[in-house]
């Protein structure tokens, strides 16, 4: 057995050389054909490429695929960084929405304070409202003003177009204010355009109820409410609402001011009404320095004439 190993070793070894050599005399025998500049090698060239390239194709498919799936993983690489670069754009542009909203609402609300036609007389101070965290009061909110800013208890704060409560507790730096949806708010109110007082009971519900009416026959749904300045706590005047009727036939007050969204009060200083000690001097002025005595009508003298 190891005689004849030796033997197909000896026989193998020629081969192989033999076989290398001629493979390499033919790539060198390509090398020069390829490399020779002649017109005739040139068609040869053109010919053998003719006939062998077409024939490869299924040789040059892996390489292409290949390839392919190279680029194909390059391009797939750019596109998901390109999606998370527009995710984070994205991201941003939520932010710059969000804030560009808030902005367009604080705009809107503080347009519609600007926008409210209030008595000459009356000056306010305009509050952004705070979180609540809890109260005696079931139906409150806080400012950020307080007796630093000269807020009095019991001053009237609005929204941007009606009525939302009262002061009630102030502090250095805060107050509170009662919204008129609060079971212990009580406020005296007109009703128009019959002139019929009544007043407004807070019940925790959206819309209080309209109690203590003058004259219900003349209360229509519709008809707008309004601050009629009794007792001296709110100035007259005051848009409130308007009265509806609720299923069970019993009149309420649909509130002008948007309690869903109070982001800024104004509150109104109210420094009370001037009392009358003398009605007729809202008919005939004061007799002046350079005025007399006022005349005095002549009063007919009775029949029979006066005596002595």
């Amino acid at each position: 057995m190891a005689r004849d190993r030796t033997q197909d070793e000896d026989y193998l070894t020629p081969l192989r050389r033999l076989i290398l050599s001629v493979l390499v005399l033919v790539l060198f025998a390509i090398f020069l054909v390829w490399r020779i500049d002649s017109p005739r090698v040139e068609r040869f060239r053109a010919q053998v490429i003719d006939r062998v390239v077409p024939q490869m194709d299924w040789a040059m498919a892996p390489v292409t695929g290949a390839v392919n799936l190279v680029r194909d993983f390059q391009s797939y690489q750019r596109i998901v960084q390109q999606n998370q670069e527009l995710r984070r754009e994205l991201q941003q542009m939520k932010a710059w929405k969000e804030a560009a909203l808030q902005l367009e609402q604080e705009n809107a609300r503080l347009l519609d304070l600007n926008n409210v036609q209030l008595d000459p007389r009356l000056t306010y101070i305009t509050g952004v409202v705070m979180a609540d965290a809890g109260s005696p009061y079931r139906q409150s909110v806080l400012l950020n003003i307080g007796a630093r800013d000269g807020i009095v208890d019991g001053w009237a704060a609005m929204d941007g177009i009606g009525l939302v409560g009262r002061i009630s507790g102030v502090g250095q730096k805060i107050s509170r204010v009662i919204l008129l949806t609060d079971t212990s708010s009580r406020m005296p109110v007109t009703i128009q355009p019959s002139g019929q007082t009544a007043m407004v009971v807070g019940d925790n519900t959206a819309a209080p109820a309209l109690d203590f009416i003058e004259d219900p026959d003349l209360v229509r749904p519709g008809d707008r409410v309004v601050s009629s300045g009794d007792g001296g706590v709110f100035p007259a005047g005051l848009l409130v609402g308007q009265v509806a009727e609720d299923k069970q036939g019993r009149m309420r007050v649909r509130l002008a001011a948007d309690y869903e969204r109070l982001e800024f009060l104004r509150v109104l200083r109210h420094l009370g009404t001037e009392n009358l000690s003398q009605p007729g001097g809202l008919i005939l002025p004061e007799p002046g320095p350079l005025q007399g005595p006022l005349l005095q009508p002549e009063v007919p003298l009775a029949a029979g004439g006066v005596d002595g």
